[in-house]
């Protein structure tokens, strides 16, 4: 019998591209092993991003509220059990072990990328373990993500930008028409900003789907209690100070005096917001129904490792946010603005080789006094020297690093109380940054 680490060798090489968008493959073995139409409620979440938060977002309130969840993310930072949960808790390698050799036996001749063969994975062990809802995020696109093989009885779309344009389309229009294959006739579609391009509405439009439109089917109201009263409505606010409270209003349910999320940035209102508005649309029976201690306890308790999470290292603070693209960077810049640092700030970066990283740079220069650029290994990993060349970075601030480790280790030395390191570009940088620093 393989263990988990040699099924995770094996599928790197079942088939012969990482990347192989398109159904036909995965949707011929979902059938046979009977998972291509799940017995539990289906949310698809797709976009660009806030896809991660908005997913634990909804997870989280779902469970409060007596609901048994499976979830499905993906990548992972350390461990490969991170990509499924039941119930907010990863699954062991013996579940995993037991679905491989299942789809194994079904797959017969057809072959299966290594993502193809993760949500398959997923739908067994949720069928297994009976779930009353799935939560699943889209891995790349929409229209021809293995995801997209269920049918989702409520599709999310968070954002669109540019991103993934060698397989999407270098224009919004196209990323979004792609994005948006992911909705189904007559059935809610869920988007987290009226900011869409023309073919996200088209394809709602087409299919008679049910829109959903934050800033106008559903609202949040930001109070800034602690900054003299300032308000910001149906938007983002400045800041999750103490004293700041929210409300939503969405198509039956208005909540009042709710405490921010635990996950930091103001970006998180509206996720937050979008998973509330995704769950109404559910129209599901809720065990636990949903009031302001409910929704108050989901926001005080969610987690997710590497958005914007801050950690103390001796008078230090360490931000990680994996912040891989153009629009991630924005929202990732205008965060660390909202929180200006005593001393210098250093920035501890890995950019993938099919990334924008001289538009990253450009983004995230103004807040950075320092940077260090990190190598990633692998097909689409670069060395540091290259980041530089492709950041457009000056020699002078910039120092060169072999690894993740390497940078930190340099960051650690050289930050001095009141200091800050930023660490942000891809998962393949906070991964390991995060095992560096011993906090995950």
């Amino acid at each position: 019998m393989r263990t988990l680490a040699e099924w995770l060798t094996l599928q790197e090489s079942v088939h012969p591209k990482t990347i192989d968008m398109g159904l036909a493959r995965v949707t011929s073995v979902a059938r046979t092993l009977g998972v291509s139409r799940p017995a539990y409620r289906v949310i698809t979440v797709g976009g660009t991003n806030g896809k991660g938060s908005t997913v634990v977002h909804l997870d989280k309130l779902l469970r409060v509220a007596g609901v048994t969840t499976g979830m499905f993310t993906s990548p992972h930072f350390i461990r490969y059990n991170e990509r499924i949960q039941v119930g907010g808790v990863e699954v062991s390698d013996e579940e995993l072990v037991a679905a491989f050799e299942q789809i194994e036996r079904a797959r017969g001749t057809t072959t299966l990328t290594f993502f193809e063969y993760n949500l398959l994975a997923a739908l067994l062990v949720f069928a297994e373990r009976a779930v009353d809802v799935a939560v699943l995020e889209v891995g790349l696109g929409g229209r021809l993500d293995a995801v997209n093989l269920v049918d989702a009885d409520v599709a999310v779309m968070c954002s669109i930008g540019l991103d993934h344009r060698d397989y999407l389309g270098d224009t919004l229009d196209l990323i979004g028409a792609e994005k948006a294959g992911i909705f189904r006739a007559g059935r809610p579609a869920v988007l987290g900003t009226d900011e869409m391009p023309e073919s996200v509405y088209s394809a709602i439009a087409g299919l008679h789907a049910r829109p959903v439109i934050a800033g106008k089917d559903f609202t949040w109201r930001v109070e800034e209690k602690a900054a003299a009263g300032a308000t910001v409505a149906g938007g983002e606010a400045s800041g999750a100070a103490g004293g700041v409270r929210w409300s939503y209003n969405g198509l039956r349910l208005s909540l009042r005096d709710l405490p921010p999320s635990a996950l930091a940035g103001s970006i998180q209102y509206r996720n937050a917001a979008t998973a509330l508005a995704a769950l109404e649309a559910l129209e599901m029976p809720l065990p636990i129904a949903l009031s302001e201690r409910t929704v108050g306890e989901a926001l005080r308790d969610v987690r997710l490792p590497g958005r914007f999470e801050s950690v103390q290292v001796d008078s230090v603070e360490w931000i990680l946010d994996i912040a891989h693209n153009e629009p991630a960077a924005a929202i990732f810049a205008g965060h660390v603005r909202e929180r200006p640092a005593k001393g210098r700030t250093f920035a501890v970066v890995g950019i993938l080789g099919d990334k924008d990283a001289g538009a990253i740079a450009r983004l995230v220069g103004p807040v950075v006094d320092h940077w260090i650029l990190c190598a990633l290994p692998g097909p689409r990993g670069t060395s540091a020297a290259e980041l530089a060349r492709r950041m457009s970075l000056p020699q002078s601030g910039v120092t060169l690093a072999e690894s993740v480790e390497e940078g930190c280790a340099v960051a650690r030395t050289t930050a001095k109380p009141g200091d800050r390191v930023l660490v942000f570009g891809s998962f393949h940088t906070v991964g390991p940054a995060m095992q560096w620093l011993g906090i995950y």
